[in-house]
C-alpha cells in the first residue's frame, strides 16, 4: 500500500490538470484573482523562470508549482506563482517558504507576483495565509491567497452540478482521502465519478484528462482494479462509445511514468492479449526485449491490431533480428 500512496501523492498529475485547464482553475478557485485577468489572451508558464528561483533542496518534496504571466483586462502583464501543497500534513515553515519564493520573484524579475496556494492535506485547523514579523521600526505582514480542498466536503452538491472541471478533480481528491482504507468504496466511487464525465456530455478530449486525474489519484488494489476495467467496458458499449482505447493508452503512459520497463511491458502484452488472443512464448519474449521507447511505439500501434499477424508484422518491421 505504500507504493500506491506514494503514487497518489505525485505532483504530476497536479501540473498536468492545472496546465490544461488553467483558467477554468482560476475561476473555481480564486475567482477575485481571475476576474482581474483578460483570458482572451494566451496566458504563458514561465517553467524556466521558476526554476531559476526553486531551492535544488525543495525537490524531493511533494509540490505542483506553476509561475503563470497573464494579462490584466487593463492591459498590463500579471504573474501569478500557483502552488499546491499536496503532502498529507501541514508544516510550520510554509508561510515563510510562501513568501521566500514571492520575494526571489521580485527580486529576480522585478515583478510582483500574486501568490495562491491550494491545500490537500486532511488538517481543518490549518490555514496559514500570511507571514510577518514586528519590529519597532520595521515590519512586514504578507498575505497570500488560500483554498482548502476540505472544505469543499460541505458543497457536494454544488461540486455535482459543477461542469468545471476542477469540481471533478476535488471530487476525486476528497473521496480518495475518505476512501483511504475502504478499496471496494473507493472503486464505486471512482467509477462514479468517472461515468459523470459522459453524463456531462464532455468532449473526449476532457474526458481523457480528467480519466487521467481520477485514474491516478484513486488507486485500487489489482483483484479491485481489474473489476473496475470490465464494468467501465460494459458501460462504454451500453453507451456505444469507444474511449475505452483512450483509457489503455492512458494505463500505458502511467506505467511508463512510473519509470519501470516491466510495468510497461505488462500492459503492452495485457493489451495485446485483449486484441489478438494468447500470445506464443516466443512471440512474448520477443517483446520482453523492446526498448521503452518501442514500448510506446506499440503501445499506440496495438489499439488497430485485429489479428496476431499484425502484430507479428510491426516486431519485424520494427524489431531488430
Amino acid at each position: 500500500m505504500t507504493e500506491e500512496l506514494q503514487r497518489a501523492d505525485n505532483d504530476s498529475p497536479w501540473k498536468e490538470i492545472l496546465e490544461a485547464y488553467f483558467p477554468q482553475a482560476m475561476q473555481f478557485f480564486f475567482p477575485q484573482t481571475a476576474a482581474l485577468i483578460n483570458w482572451e489572451r494566451p496566458h504563458e508558464f514561465l517553467d524556466k523562470q521558476f526554476q531559476q528561483i526553486a531551492r535544488e533542496a525543495e525537490q524531493g518534496r511533494r509540490y505542483a508549482d506553476k509561475l503563470v504571466k497573464v494579462w490584466q483586462i487593463q492591459g498590463q502583464e500579471l504573474w501569478l506563482l500557483i502552488h499546491v501543497e499536496i503532502q498529507a500534513k501541514s508544516e510550520d515553515i510554509f508561510a515563510e517558504r510562501m513568501f521566500s519564493y514571492n520575494l526571489r520573484i521580485f527580486d529576480r524579475f522585478a515583478k510582483p507576483a500574486i501568490s495562491l496556494a491550494i491545500l490537500c492535506d486532511t488538517d481543518l485547523t490549518w490555514r496559514p495565509n500570511q507571514y510577518s514579523y514586528n519590529y519597532p521600526d520595521t515590519r512586514l505582514n504578507f498575505e497570500f491567497g488560500i483554498v482548502k480542498l476540505l472544505d469543499y466536503q460541505n458543497n457536494w452538491t454544488e461540486l455535482e452540478a459543477s461542469d468545471n472541471p476542477f469540481a471533478t478533480v476535488v471530487m476525486a481528491h476528497l473521496k480518495t482521502q475518505q476512501t483511504s482504507k475502504k478499496p471496494g468504496e473507493r472503486k464505486t466511487w471512482k467509477f462514479s465519478l468517472i461515468r459523470r464525465l459522459y453524463e456531462l456530455g464532455l468532449q473526449e478530449r476532457d474526458i481523457r484528462n480528467l480519466y487521467r486525474f481520477i485514474d491516478w489519484v484513486m488507486i485500487l488494489p489489482k483483484a479491485l482494479e481489474a473489476e473496475f476495467w470490465q464494468e467501465f467496458k460494459q458501460f462504454e458499449q451500453e453507451r456505444t462509445m469507444s474511449y475505452i482505447t483512450t483509457g489503455e493508452r492512458i494505463g500505458y503512459e502511467r506505467g511508463k511514468e512510473e519509470g519501470k520497463q516491466e510495468q510497461g511491458q505488462t500492459l503492452v502484452l495485457r493489451q495485446l492479449q485483449r486484441r489478438v488472443g494468447e500470445l506464443p512464448q516466443e512471440v512474448r519474449e520477443r517483446i520482453q526485449t523492446l526498448s521503452l521507447e518501442q514500448l510506446e511505439s506499440l503501445g499506440e500501434a496495438l489499439l488497430d491490431f485485429t489479428a496476431i499477424e499484425d502484430l507479428l508484422n510491426w516486431l519485424s518491421a520494427n524489431q531488430a533480428t
